[in-house]
């Protein structure tokens, strides 16, 4: 954002003085839909300097928000009216809240005189979103709003990200204010650490030089603190093995040999195997998620911990950290580097057990025996033909997985997912904000047949708002992940599972996703053999005057692995059905 200029006090209404202030934060967007407690923000912002979006759902609004704040790192926006409007938020902002991502959500609300009394399209939103914000306002007085976004802005960006709910009364709005600009913030108690503690800094420095087995444990910290650079330059220092959580990848090149893959449910073997047989994991900006650590009890039972993250209540939460450092990701690592020097062992007898492990255990796929299309080679040829520089959006499930697989990142801010909520539907209207905020950059969205027919409605908003983003519909007909699960763990007793969206003897595809796309103002494609991929993923990638969506008609059998089972040991790793690999101590 661009740095806000004094200005003169002068009388506005409520709803002028938001959007004087929107203007004077150096917002470029809002996102958003309106209604009648919000209604009198809209009269000031059709003559704004900022960018209003109409979507088609408020939950595509708030995605959309979060979508534009991954790909730019600023703070993205989204509007709604009262009740159900703002409720409709709710989901994008837990979404937000659980991914650290930072945004401004601003609702509209009844008349300070109504609040209570359960009137038309009322809803506490404040109090329905404390649990989900970072921090929330209820505006009662006119003179407050500038202070107010002002603050709400900081909060969201500052620290560790997330977001902030302004709900402002319609009355309020509508009032005689004054407006002046910059206002005092008064925020007590808020002051995030930014800076490490010396002393704990040369802690870990100090295991870092004995540790025979260490591993850089790499999360979505740092890619908010923007410290990519400062984390390859410690890499390399070490010499140590890296992994990149779900919410990290692209914040170390998949290209680089340290590199040892995303750790986890469905993550590679050898990024497991390195967890699991550390002495010492540098964790950074990430949180021993559960999905990361599989029975916690049993995760990387012989290394000592050192956790570093900006928000100090993540230290400790599910593991103990030998050495807890607060702090940002990117003066942390930097003041790890100046501390290490060249005082670190050779991990030579290391990279011997890892590069064996990996070699024995790539990531890879089974051509399906029904000829029908492997996703997993639809997505690994995206990678092929349109490049790391791209953005790649995920929805939720078996495709979020195999995105996360076989596509590789090599610049940070180029995979976008929800990875705290698991939310269906973000991936469409987050591709939607992420090219809105990066316009020259190609945007592609990897959805599910499930994900997609929850907030496809955007395409709408994208073809009359000019924001052409291309989307790689991967339909099994089912919800995918859940039927896995089901093949896996339920004896094959499909509840529920079965989408429509395949073409049977006597039913036709329902919906048709080419045809709807057509009828959102989109060019549809569909693609069900595997020489079809490679033309069809060309011709989407010459059309840019529009939205593309491609149905891809996959086989519904395809399975994720590797993968851990739910509530189980990392050391269960299957590499496939039936395939466990050996990490017996003769592999080290």
């Amino acid at each position: 954002m661009t740095k806000p200029e004094s200005q003169a006090a002068r009388a506005l209404t409520g709803a002028q003085s938001l959007v004087a202030s929107l203007e004077a934060l150096g917002v470029e967007v809002v996102f958003g839909i309106p209604g009648g407690a919000i209604l009198p923000a809209y009269d000031p912002l059709y003559d704004s300097s900022v960018r209003h979006i109409l979507v088609r759902h408020e939950q595509g609004a708030g995605h959309a928000a979060t979508g534009y704040a991954q790909a730019t790192g600023r703070v993205g926006v989204c509007m709604a009216t009262s009740g159900p409007g703002a409720t409709n938020l709710v989901t994008p902002i837990a979404d937000a809240y659980m991914d650290s991502v930072p945004i401004v959500a601003i609702t509209g609300q009844v008349s300070r005189a109504a609040i209570g009394t359960d009137a038309f399209q009322e809803a506490d939103i404040h109090g329905i979103t404390m649990p989900i914000t970072k921090h929330n306002y209820l505006v009662q007085d006119g003179k407050d709003i500038p202070r107010v976004l002002a603050e709400a802005f900081y909060v969201a960006g500052s620290g560790r990200p997330g977001p902030v709910l302004v709900d402002i009364p319609k009355d309020v709005l509508q009032a005689q204010t004054v407006f002046e600009w910059p206002p005092t913030m008064d925020l007590p108690g808020y002051r995030p650490t930014t800076q490490p503690h010396s002393k704990q800094i040369r802690e870990a420095a100090k295991l870092i030089a004995t540790a025979r087995r260490p591993v850089l444990y790499v999360g979505g910290g740092v890619l908010k603190a923007g410290a990519t650079d400062e984390l390859k330059a410690l890499a390399e220092l070490t010499g140590a093995p890296v992994v990149t959580t779900l919410m990290a990848r692209g914040a170390f090149p998949d290209s680089h040999p340290q590199h040892m893959g995303m750790p986890g449910m469905h993550g590679t073997v050898g990024a497991v195997f390195a967890l699991q047989k550390a002495d010492l994991l540098v964790t950074l900006g990430a949180r021993f998620d559960d999905r990361v650590t599989g029975k916690l009890d049993s995760f990387a039972p012989d290394a000592a911990v050192i956790h570093a993250d900006i928000d100090p209540a993540e230290i400790g939460k599910n593991r103990h950290a030998d050495v807890p450092i607060v702090g940002d990701a990117k003066i942390i690592i930097a003041a790890l580097i100046e501390a290490v020097g060249e005082n670190h062992p050779s991990l030579k007898a290391w990279w011997e057990q890892l590069d064996d492990i990996r070699d024995r255990y790539p990531l890879g796929y089974a051509e399906h025996d029904d000829g029908t299309l492997a996703p997993q080679y639809v997505i690994s040829r995206i990678n092929a033909l349109v490049g790391p520089d791209a953005i790649y959006a995920a929805g939720v499930g078996q495709h979020q997985m195999w995105a996360s697989q076989f596509i590789s990142y090599e610049n940070p801010g180029t995979f976008l997912n929800s990875g705290g909520l698991g939310t269906m539907g973000y991936a469409v209207p987050a591709a939607m904000g992420a090219k809105v905020g990066a316009p020259h950059k190609v945007v592609w969205a990897i959805d599910g047949d499930g994900c997609f027919q929850m907030t496809n409605q955007e395409l709408a908003t994208c073809s009359l708002e000019n924001i052409p983003i291309k989307v790689a519909v991967i339909n099994n007909g089912n919800l995918g992940m859940v039927r896995q699960w089901q093949t896996l763990f339920y004896d094959g007793r499909y509840s529920n599972t079965g989408l429509g969206t395949h073409a049977t003897e006597d039913r036709p595809r329902i919906p048709d996703f080419v045809k709807l796309g057509e009828a959102l103002g989109c060019v549809g494609l569909r693609c069900e053999s595997a020489d079809e991929v490679d033309a069809v993923i060309k011709q989407a990638m010459e059309i840019n005057d529009r939205p593309v969506v491609i149905d891809f008609v996959v086989g519904k059998d395809a399975m994720v692995w590797p993968m851990v089972p739910a509530g189980t040991s990392n050391d269960e790793i299957l590499f496939a059905r039936g395939v466990r690999p050996s990490f017996d101590e003769d592999d080290l």
